[in-house]
């Protein structure tokens, strides 16, 4: 990947040069085993580092083709291909969810519950696909135990069970596991971008997979993101750790014989991807493009302002818990960097994944952010704050 020189485009070398040590520094702790960091200004990248190792196991060094597990860095993406959809006119951002899968015409919603007994009441109104691109829907992942609701999704879907079923079975399911709140009165983060990816199918015809790389993947060249590595890839996919009570770093999934190492049943779009920095670098430099990359036009620019503006009702935001920030269209959107307490402007659009990777965008610096390691459960490290505080004070014009 052409690189060119920080003053180029108003970044100051001397300055990034801060941000090396920092992510030396978390290696040298063995806080992370190894990651990849980009900028790019102005369309240009200015800087492309590696840092530490891939795989501990092996002693291979990181390198800028490593192939991450991307995570939850997959719902952008899938978000996009279904703005493709509403843009052909396939569907509206109010279209019912039903429309596609029935059965989520009858959905039940908690309305309250006790130690002893659990009450439900019917739909308010359906859930739209406007609320499964917003985390508004009302359904959930099983992450806490704030209502009995969490406790189903464990049971039935959470972890390695919802890889077992395909997605077409996975939509059966949820449409018998009630919602945690009426749909569009709050922010749940859920499973939400998987139900959109079973809409891109019903509404395309196509498989996920196949749509992804028809109508994103190839047209921006992103050559090395999908649902599994090939075998002639393998050899750079990264190694997935965890960290270990006393600061080391436990092996949760090897590269050679890990779920990404084959075809999986369930092509999540809410979490399945695997890809490398400069295809994400790519994908995310076409949303500051306004929708296009490389003379390709994925969405139109009004469509793509859509997505970038906040859509949570003040009545929605305390449920989003994350203070200075709004929900988009498959990401998170800065509205007030005091209240959010870092660096950045208001605009800025992106979102991370389970493994501590993470991108954003800004439009109004022109910048373009993507780091990528491999940890999961990696957020007690303020690894992306630093990123971001790094980049902002590298800008010199």
């Amino acid at each position: 990947m052409n690189t060119v020189v920080p003053e180029s485009v108003g970044m100051s070398s001397s300055r990034l040069a801060r941000l090396g040590r920092c992510m030396e520094a978390y290696i040298d702790r063995g806080d992370f085993a190894g990651l990849v960091v980009l900028i790019a200004r102005h369309g240009a990248v200015c800087y492309l580092e590696t840092f530490g190792q891939m795989d501990i196991e092996a002693q291979k060094p990181m390198a800028v083709d490593t192939i991450f597990r991307i995570y939850s860095m997959s719902k952008p993406i899938t978000t996009v291909a279904a703005l493709t959809l509403y843009e052909q006119g396939r569907f509206q951002l109010t279209t019912p969810v039903s429309e596609f899968i029935p059965a989520f015409k009858d959905l039940q919603v908690l309305r309250s519950f006790t130690e002893t007994d659990i009450e439900f009441e019917p739909l308010e109104r359906e859930m739209t696909v406007r609320d499964l691109m917003t985390h508004t829907s009302g359904l959930t992942y099983g992450f806490d135990d704030s209502s009995p609701i969490e406790e189903m999704y464990r049971q039935h879907i959470h972890g390695d069970k919802f890889l077992r079923r395909s997605l077409q079975e996975t939509m059966a399911l949820l449409a018998d596991l009630p919602l945690v709140h009426q749909p569009g009165t709050a922010w749940r983060y859920s499973v939400s971008t998987d139900v959109l990816g079973y809409i891109v199918e019903a509404a395309s015809g196509m498989p996920l997979g196949s749509f992804l790389q028809q109508q994103v993947f190839e047209p921006l060249g992103m050559q090395d993101t999908g649902f599994f590595v090939p075998p002639d890839r393998i050899d750079r996919l990264a190694a997935n750790y965890a960290p270990e009570p006393d600061g080391s770093l436990r092996l949760v999934d090897a590269p050679s014989t890990g779920i990404y190492s084959r075809p999986p049943r369930l092509e999540s779009g809410g979490g399945g991807l695997a890809s490398t920095i400069g295809d994400y670098f790519q994908f995310a430099q076409m949303l500051l493009n306004g929708g296009t990359w490389g003379g390709e036009r994925i969405l139109s620019r009004k469509t793509i302002e859509l997505a970038m503006m906040n859509h949570l009702t003040p009545e929605m935001l305390p449920s989003y818990q994350n203070p200075g920030f709004g929900f988009g269209l498959g990401g998170k959107v800065l509205m007030d960097p005091a209240q959010a307490q870092i660096v950045g402007s208001p605009g800025l659009f992106g979102w991370g994944g389970a493994a501590t990777t993470d991108f954003w965008i800004d439009p109004t610096e022109q910048l373009v952010g993507v780091i990528m390691p491999q940890l999961m459960d990696g957020g007690e490290y303020p690894l992306q704050a630093d990123f971001q505080v790094l980049v902002y004070q590298a800008l010199d014009d």
